[in-house]
């Protein structure tokens, strides 16, 4: 395992928004890395998100992955599961029967092949045996002739993805031909024409629970805040019983629930509910987001800082989106919910004791050339970053789901 490489990774959103898929990309101060390497990245990925009790701990999640033929037959590709592995390919590598066979084995086998720069004239049915994804250069110039070009892969029952899309115009032409898009950081740029709307009746809710948790208010107080909300308190007592806290029974009352739960996992688990009740347009990506980056600001912090900053981390992290999830600026965020000084430094400016965490993990989420270099000065190795950005992944998919 080359301990110089990074993981950074890019939603695929379908015409809904919602995440589908991510890409994982290996890469050394924001550069590709050399071909010979990209069998790694396929090693560690199946190492940390295929778990041989759980399974596969993505849920219904697609991952991309850069190849070159020569990595087709590498072990570790047989120990992701087919059907949720997507390989990326430059389409000239079509031309080499050699590399043809051997692409053409893995689709047999059930894995995804995704090709790259490929000419729309060359979009036909002969492709079929050779890819399932096609990437579409996608400049949202001419409208009409991607329409044309998507009816040609249609009858080819080539799945298209939809590159580089920057900005909400492209991505909605996209969305309205039928095309899932890899959205690098646009999903981090508010929608044009989504009315801010501040906080809703349970965001308000949630938001004052969250205040007295904080507070340490005693349960009995808690309890006649959460009885105003039905939904919430249901949401409450399934969250309990899910997560097996009553060990055997189910835990009908609010006070039982609280305190089986604890304050801190309580606060945490509240967190989700805000971001989560949140009415803006564009929600379920960056909802995902935020969780994922809550979670690895944690992890990423919790080798250097004692285990009970955790929560505060989870916090920052998860926070650092709140104002776009809410439609509120970070100020107006931070006037509605007092939180602790360090967590403030950290979401205003990336500084104080969590902020460093925060600004590396937001860096594994765009391909910035900053993950090496924060993540040096915070003295993490490559493998310690890489392995918490897969575990704060599956952990994702496991509390949004």
């Amino acid at each position: 395992m080359h301990h110089t490489n990074y993981i950074v990774r890019e939603p695929l959103l379908d015409p809904a928004q919602r995440v589908i898929g991510y890409e994982l990309l290996w890469q050394r101060g924001g550069q590709p890395v050399p071909d010979a390497e990209l069998e790694t990245l396929v090693g560690f990925v199946a190492e940390h998100v295929q778990h041989e009790d759980h399974g596969w701990l993505l849920r219904d999640k697609q991952l991309y992955l850069d190849a070159v033929p020569a990595m087709l037959s590498t072990d570790a590709l047989f120990a992701l599961p087919p059907e949720r592995t997507v390989l990326s390919l430059q389409a000239r590598h079509l031309m080499d029967p050699n590399a043809r066979a051997a692409i053409q084995a893995v689709r047999t086998g059930g894995v995804g092949i995704s090709l790259r720069g490929l000419e729309p004239k060359h979009l036909t049915k002969a492709l079929t045996p050779y890819a399932s994804h096609v990437e579409m250069r996608f400049a949202g110039i001419n409208v009409a002739e991607q329409a044309r070009s998507y009816a040609a892969a249609k009858q080819s029952s080539l799945r298209m993805l939809g590159r580089p899309v920057s900005n909400w115009i492209d991505y909605d032409a996209c969305a309205a031909l039928g095309l899932d898009a890899f959205v690098g950081k646009l999903h981090l740029t508010p929608r044009p024409g989504n009315p801010v709307k501040g906080l809703n009746p349970a965001q308000t809710i949630i938001l004052q629970l969250m205040q007295m948790v904080q507070n340490n208010e005693d349960i009995p107080k808690l309890e006649s805040v959460l009885k105003r909300d039905p939904a919430l308190t249901y949401k409450l007592l399934r969250n309990i019983n899910s997560a097996g806290f009553g060990a055997g029974r189910e835990v009908q009352s609010i006070r039982q629930a609280i305190s089986l739960m604890g304050y801190a996992p309580l606060y945490r688990w509240l967190t989700l509910l805000l971001a989560g009740a949140s009415e803006s347009g564009y929600s379920p990506v960056l909802m995902e987001t935020a969780v994922v980056r809550g979670r690895l600001t944690e992890l990423l912090g919790l080798k250097a800082l004692p285990k009970g900053e955790g929560e505060n981390l989870f916090v920052a992290g998860m926070f650092s989106l709140l104002d776009r999830l809410l439609g509120l600026p970070m100020q107006a965020v931070l006037e509605t919910i007092p939180l602790p000084p360090e967590v403030v430094r950290a979401l205003l400016r990336r500084e104080g004791m969590y902020g460093q965490y925060l600004a590396l993990a937001e860096a594994c989420e765009l391909s910035s050339n900053l993950v090496g270099s924060l993540a040096g000065s915070l003295d993490l190795s490559p493998f310690e970053v890489n392995k918490a950005h897969l575990s704060a992944l599956a952990w994702a998919q496991a509390v949004t789901q």
